[in-house]
């Protein structure tokens, strides 16, 4: 017999570092209630990767989702009630914070084990398999005022099946509105014992709700896992420090974005070499816009496969709006943009490259972000009869992108085949030169060096009226920005500052990124009268006293 202890709980004694509850009654079973001694194991110090993964599954719209933002503190899965559909579709990853404990968990398609195969359902289900099959923990979330459901009854079976070394948590989400006299969540509680995994845990994704109990629930269990299981040594514990690293060797943030059924999701993929994400012939198929990390030649590339762009309307709501707007804010966190183009959609509307390619491609040029752009699906014009067509497409994207997009030069084009595996280090080459150039930083001597012998080169309509630059440096990089210090009231036009981009592209080898140059004015010093420059000794001595003592020489000045 279930045996639960109602109690009350304070808003006095909430621990600072969990989620609150609210002032309610709360359900926590016994085997809750036992205190056990902390142990010195310090999850804020352990390297991601060598943290345990918790993976949230259960039936269609239960608030896997919810529970997923409410671990990882962030709104990252799309979370919309559409009970005739399914919103997530593909695994998502993160970093979750509850209390003192880290984990990493994956949220998940919600399972319906009767799927026919060769749907998506059925498809979604073969991914989830083979997560839980490196997964360490399962969370089974169900939705308490639904009660039991058949669905929760086959999704137990189904884990059974795959799962058979996992014993997982059992939540009942959506409690909040069961918190009462009458012990309708105890009789929720009673249906769940049905499924064998013992003691349910009542909480709400959506309030916050029950954070405690699945704290102290997962507590001793991740602790086993780490302390016995191998998994806790030495070598993945950090000592705390951030050293400084080169901005080029930085983590390199990856969007593949581009309009829906190209091959973005097959092309994260072979990037990842393990199917990771949905794939198939149906457009739009992807939602959430999922964030992936790899590892490529000991750098770190964080992945994220964007929903197919769009145009937002006034017809489109629910999850589809919403995952345009999602693929919108992953461009704009992104270093580089990989924009995916479909080869055989440009042999047959003879151009590479629709309006709202076009958009994807300038809008990431006046964010000042990285731009590579890959032609999908070139083993579709294989073929004796189709080598006219390839070689038109290997020369028609690059000489349209050029006109469309004039202001960078040299922006990266790769043909490749995603379906066939083809192509993934020329792709990942060609992004990681991208992201060093974004990231690259000149000397200041080196630059003014430069600049004397471009600035002679270059054919001024009026000698008289040439600016002045009195020197030329770098201010940031992540894109190149440079700042051009004019002497006098002459400025440079938009004519001088193109052909400054262009000499810095071709003599710093900077083309395919955005190079920002701006300029400021330097007061003009008149060195021919010794009144005005007596004058100008007068009105500015805190200034030359400065200067004197920075330079830290022991210089007296009267």
């Amino acid at each position: 017999m279930l045996r639960l202890v109602l109690l009350r709980i304070r808003t006095g004694t909430r621990s600072r570092n969990l989620t609150p509850s609210f002032t309610s009654l709360h359900v926590i079973p016994r085997c809750f209630c036992t205190h056990e001694k902390k142990s010195s194991l310090d999850f804020t110090r352990i390297e991601v990767q060598h943290l345990p993964r918790v993976l949230i599954i259960g039936r269609p719209n239960v608030g896997k989702s919810a529970l997923f933002n409410r671990l990882i503190r962030r709104r990252e899965a799309l979370v919309y009630n559409t009970p005739e559909d399914h919103v997530t579709r593909d695994i998502r990853e993160g970093l979750a914070k509850l209390g003192d404990l880290r984990f990493r968990v994956l949220d998940s398609a919600g399972l319906e084990a009767q799927a026919c195969s060769g749907t998506i359902l059925h498809r979604t289900a073969s991914i989830t398999a083979n997560v839980l099959h490196n997964s360490h923990l399962a969370l089974f979330v169900t939705d308490a005022r639904a009660g039991l459901h058949p669905l929760d009854l086959e999704v137990a079976k189904w884990l059974r099946r795959h799962g058979p070394q996992i014993k997982p948590i059992v939540a009942m989400n959506k409690s909040e509105s069961l918190f009462d006299s009458d012990g309708s969540l105890a009789s929720a509680a009673n249906e769940l014992y049905r499924l064998g995994f013992g003691d349910p845990i009542a909480i709400s994704a959506e309030t916050g709700l029950g954070m405690p109990d699945l704290y102290h629930c997962l507590r001793p269990l991740l602790h086993q896992h780490m302390l016995h299981d191998g998994d806790h040594d030495n070598s993945c514990i950090g000592d705390g420090s951030t050293p400084e690293i080169e901005e080029s060797k930085l983590p390199l943030q990856l969007a593949i974005v581009g309009r829906p059924n190209v091959g973005k999701s097959t092309l994260l993929n072979t990037l990842l070499q393990e199917d990771r994400v949905l794939v198939g012939p149906e457009a739009g198929l992807t939602r959430d816009s999922i964030r992936t990390e790899f590892e490529f030649q000991g750098r770190t590339i964080y992945l994220v496969d964007t929903a197919g762009w769009l145009h937002r309307t006034k017809q489109e709501k629910g999850a589809a709006s919403l995952s345009i707007m999602q693929s919108r804010k992953s461009l704009l966190r992104a270093h580089i943009i990989a924009l995916v183009l479909d080869a055989e959609e440009i042999v047959n509307a003879r151009r590479s490259m629709t309006h709202a390619e076009v958009v994807i491609a300038r809008r990431a040029v006046e964010e000042g972000r990285g731009l590579v752009v890959i032609v999908n699906k070139m083993d579709l014009l294989r073929g004796k009869d189709k080598t006219s067509s390839y070689e038109k497409v290997m020369e028609a994207v690059l000489q349209e992108i050029q006109t469309v997009i004039p202001q960078i030069t040299g922006i990266p084009v790769v043909f490749i085949s995603a379906l066939e595996g083809r192509g993934r280090t020329a792709v990942l080459n060609r992004v990681i030169d991208t992201y060093e150039k974004w990231c690259s930083r000149l000397p200041t001597a080196r630059l003014n060096r430069w600049l004397q012998k471009v600035m002679s080169r270059h054919s001024w309509k009026d000698q008289a009226a040439q600016p002045k630059i009195k020197y030329f440096t770098q201010v940031k990089a992540r894109p190149p920005t440079f700042v051009a210090f004019v002497r006098g009231k002459t400025q440079l036009s938009d004519t001088d500052i193109r052909f400054l981009t262009k000499s810095l592209k071709e003599d710093f080898d900077l083309g395919g990124i955005t190079i920002r140059i701006m300029q400021r004015s330097v007061a003009k010093k008149d060195a021919t009268g010794s009144s005005s420059s007596s004058s100008s000794k007068s009105s500015h001595p805190v200034s030359r006293a400065e200067r004197v003592v920075s330079d830290k020489r022991s210089v007296s000045v009267e």
